[in-house]
């Protein structure tokens, strides 16, 4: 699968059944030595009082997707699991 054939794919969290995001937002986190794909960088929510808050995005480990299929990416992580970051 390339890269570009990821764009516009829901990324469903199947732990809690919730939508974290569409990956064409995503940013990847790639290992320079390997090439290897280590984490998504998903988006979060901006703050609604702030018009030019920080951005802060959710991280998830590369192993923890489960399936890629036309339409969705699944992962399953538990909550506290998740890596969140500004």
């Amino acid at each position: 699968m390339r890269l570009g054939e990821l764009s516009g794919k829901e990324i469903i969290n199947l732990s809690k059944g919730v939508k974290l995001g569409i990956l064409g937002y995503c940013d990847l986190l790639v290992d320079e030595a390997t090439g290897k794909i280590e984490y998504l960088l998903i988006p979060g929510r901006r703050s609604r009082f702030l018009a030019f808050g920080e951005k802060s995005y959710i991280r998830v480990s590369w192993e923890s997707i489960k399936k890629i299929g036309p339409d969705t990416v699944i992962l399953n992580i538990e909550e506290h699991n998740l890596e969140r970051g500004i």
